[in-house]
């Protein structure tokens, strides 16, 4: 098990973002399809419980885990943030296009560099910076401020941007905890959080839209382990860039499902952002070549 000393993996932790980013777009597929009909604490609420239902045999075969944990206060702080996030995320993408939805959160990689660096003392390469930059240039090139009508939905996800970006650095501040810690008290966190609000406003649900929504969970669930994988072995600040591959999968969601077609100016801020993420991937991967081939040698002499 990799500890916050060990030196990171960001090869293997790319592999387990894009597994998360695939994963979660089809949860926020059925959440934008149905999430009008249902309030988003109850959303919450479903997501959160169906996930915990499927996690009591492992939080029991790994139960001794769970003795003598420390920095709870970091467990806590890092389920609040996520139940914000979420909970704003539902509210938001049932009233945005996918493709809106998705390039607005790249604001956040820019906040989670500069926390990465701040807080955690994660050394950012320039490289990075320019890459982040280059990205978010191409986030408001393809949003496109001007044309913005969003109303609450776009207000709710200024509200994930932040509350994402806190959630992402108390994770990465947890990277020795065993995953089915993280995994328990996220789930069993946003689910006591979202009971009682979902309860006061719960909407019923026909017989033929149950098995639909308690797929949100089982999607959902499945990314969050991806993305704790992921964030165990990567830094900060290379997932953050690389976080900007999601625009494709959301991309082509939102038009092969929602027929949601982005204007030009979409593609081309979309291809800044995509030209950044290749650049910092595939940099970092010719660095990890070049450091083996000079191991390699140093061996064979």
């Amino acid at each position: 098990m990799p500890s916050a000393t060990d030196p990171p993996r960001n090869g293997l932790a790319a592999g387990w973002l894009l597994a998360d980013m695939a994963l979660n777009i089809w949860a926020l597929s059925i959440v934008k399809a149905l999430g009008l009909g249902y309030p988003a604490f109850q959303l919450v609420f479903l997501r959160a419980g169906v996930g915990l239902l499927l996690m009591i045999p492992w939080i029991w075969k790994y139960r001794r885990a769970f003795f003598g944990l420390p920095d709870l206060h970091f467990h806590a702080l890092r389920v609040g943030f996520s139940a914000i996030a979420l909970t704003a995320s539902f509210f938001a993408v049932s009233r945005l296009p996918l493709a809106l939805f998705t390039a607005t959160s790249f604001t956040r990689p820019i906040l989670t560099m500069i926390a990465a660096a701040w807080l955690l003392r994660e050394a950012i390469t320039r490289d990075r910076w320019i890459a982040a930059v280059v990205g978010l240039v191409g986030v408001v090139i393809a949003v496109d401020p001007s044309g913005l009508s969003g109303g609450w939905g776009l207000a709710a996800q200024v509200l994930v941007v932040f509350a994402a970006t806190g959630a992402v650095i108390t994770t990465r501040m947890l990277v020795a905890a065993p995953t089915v810690v993280m995994m328990t008290f996220y789930t069993a966190g946003l689910t006591l959080i979202a009971a009682p609000f979902a309860l006061l406003t719960w909407q019923p649900v026909p017989e033929d839209q149950w098995s639909t929504l308690l797929a949100i969970g089982v999607f959902a669930q499945s990314a969050q382990f991806c993305f704790l994988r992921a964030h165990r072995y990567g830094q900060a600040g290379f997932l953050a860039v690389l976080s900007y591959a999601s625009l494709v999968f959301s991309t082509a969601v939102g038009y092969l499902i929602f027929d949601e077609l982005p204007q030009r100016g979409f593609w081309v801020g979309a291809a800044l952002i995509i030209a950044a993420t290749l650049w910092i991937v595939l940099g970092r991967s010719g660095a990890i070549l070049s450091e083996h081939k000079k191991t390699q040698r140093a061996i064979s002499k």
